[in-house]
């Protein structure tokens, strides 16, 4: 096979995944089964509801974080991806009350409770000072740290053009929410320094 006919091939079996799994999963009412936060996250960030069924499938993740309590209920797969998409589908606003939730579970409850590493479990420590699971609960465990990402690039505004790569083609679009007053950001990229410094 050549580059395209590769391309080519690899496209008609994403378009032939995507609309398998949109039948199985993506019933005519809207809903995505099973009806958990993931689902509609993992669904979403793929792109896998038609198009004409994607604003409804992002008010409906909203409602069920509305619903928790505007908590994240969310495991490796689906944390990674919620506040991007949160963003992509307006709902920036969520994005920023998620990321500045307190108590568990969230991101600042383990910093609440003196943090310095991203933890393997959301209750980690329990309020109550005990270990959630003694046997298994790693204190520097990075997959819910992958909210950093979303933090660089609304917060800080520092992304890449799509397409681009090693940030040779630079977007600078800070979106500030949640209360935030100011951000600094430096990355030493391959083509140089980039900066976006602002404040409110």
């Amino acid at each position: 096979l050549d580059k395209q006919d590769y391309i080519n091939k690899r496209n008609n079996v994403v378009q032939l995944v995507k609309s398998k799994f949109a039948r199985e999963i993506v019933p005519p009412a809207g809903a995505i089964m099973p009806n958990t936060q993931t689902s509609y996250i993992v669904a979403l960030r793929f792109d896998i509801p038609p198009e004409t069924r994607r604003a409804e499938a992002a008010r409906r993740l909203v409602r069920l974080i509305e619903g928790y309590g505007n908590h994240i209920s969310t495991g490796f797969l689906g944390t990674p991806h919620i506040c991007h998409v949160l963003s992509r589908f307006g709902y920036q606003d969520v994005a920023y009350r998620l990321l500045l939730q307190e108590n568990f579970p969230s991101w600042l409850y383990p910093i609440k409770k003196g943090a310095t590493t991203i933890w393997e479990r959301w209750d980690g420590i329990k309020p109550d000072g005990r270990f959630q699971d003694e046997e298994m609960n790693s204190f520097n465990h990075y997959a819910y740290g992958a909210i950093g990402e979303w933090m660089y690039k609304n917060i800080g505004g520092l992304d890449q053009k799509e397409g681009s790569s090693g940030y040779k083609v630079i977007v600078i679009a800070p979106k500030p929410g949640g209360g935030t007053t100011r951000s600094s950001i430096d990355f030493e990229s391959v083509y140089g320094t980039i900066a976006c410094h602002w404040n409110i």
